[in-house]
């Protein structure tokens, strides 16, 4: 048997809890993923799962395999990349959980790293909400925000910034804000991300203020939302890096310029320092560096536009 193949399907129908799951991920039959189980118990002679109609638990054996298996898959990783055909060059696929205003500035970015190493493919899985790196089989992952799972490796790779916009046909009707609390009695735009989302906080020269917005419309969906603001309907609050295009080109306009609203640090995460397979190392080297430049793209982009991009009262 191939015992590798029959390690990493053991693995995932762990991760997953699932036969019929891993089968469909891999474009195979049931029957198929479960005759690799039975092989590879007859292989070592052992039980791996308690199977009834309705679970799927591990035996002590299978407990016992997980650890080292895994082990194993990241060794074999780690010699193709060192050892494989293409001699050093990344290859394979890297499988990145991120934002939906983060993957829009990086797919450009991303399409030349594929060229410049041919064998390597990247899918980018989009998610607004924390993605589970085991269950959705990702590589990395981009988020906004300290991750609480002590497990994953954290890498700070910037500070994202958002403000208040607004397209010109909702402020040529209504006006814009003065204050932070003027949005109380405007038309908001939710960008629902949990219990917090109403709450806008901003800083200013007197303190914090923060504002309990309502709205007849929200989606978790940033794209949603920023089309819902492009739309004229009313005032969202999103990344400036999903808006600064708008914004230069006059589709929306930044408001309350003396007010800075939330910022949040972006980390990219991972499973292990160990075993990192070549190719996951260079992408993640690669999305450091983009977003050191993406950093300086917005900073430019708030400084050159600051009297163009911002709504006049």
């Amino acid at each position: 048997m191939d015992l590798i193949a029959g390690l990493h399907t053991f693995i995932r129908v762990v991760e997953t809890g699932s036969f019929s799951g891993v089968a469909r991920e891999s474009n195979s039959s049931q029957s198929a993923v479960t005759r690799q189980i039975a092989q590879l118990e007859e292989h070592f002679d052992v039980r791996l799962f308690h199977r009834t109609t309705r679970k799927l638990s591990l035996t002590d054996e299978g407990q016992a395999l997980v650890s080292r298996a895994r082990h194993l898959l990241e060794e074999a990783e780690g010699l193709e990349d060192t050892f494989g055909k293409n001699g050093g060059s990344p290859t394979g696929l890297v499988r990145i959980g991120m934002p939906v205003g983060a993957a829009l500035l990086l797919v450009p970015d991303f399409t030349g790293l594929m060229r410049q190493h041919p064998g390597l493919m990247v899918e980018i899985v989009v998610n607004e909400q924390p993605d589970d790196l085991v269950a959705e089989r990702l590589d990395l992952a981009l988020r906004l925000g300290q991750s609480a799972d002590t497990s994953l490796v954290s890498r700070a790779v910037g500070t994202l910034q958002s403000a208040p916009v607004a397209a010109p046909a909702y402020l040529e009707r209504y006006g814009a804000p003065e204050h932070p609390s003027d949005l109380a009695r405007h038309t908001c735009i939710i960008h629902d991300m949990g219990p917090d989302s109403t709450h806008w906080i901003f800083g200013g020269a007197n303190g914090s203020v923060d504002v309990e917005v309502t709205s007849a419309f929200r989606s978790n969906n940033s794209l949603v939302v920023r089309q819902a603001a492009l739309a004229g309907y009313g005032i969202a609050l999103l990344g400036d890096a999903l808006t600064i295009h708008d914004i230069r080109a006059g589709r929306l306009y930044r408001l309350l310029p003396d007010y800075t609203a939330r910022k949040r640090q972006a980390f990219i995460v991972y499973p292990s320092r160990r075993h990192l397979a070549q190719r996951t190392r260079v992408v993640i080297d690669f999305m450091v560096e983009e977003f050191r430049r993406l950093e300086m793209r917005l900073r430019d982009g708030r400084e050159w536009g600051e009297n163009e991009s911002t709504w006049l009262v």
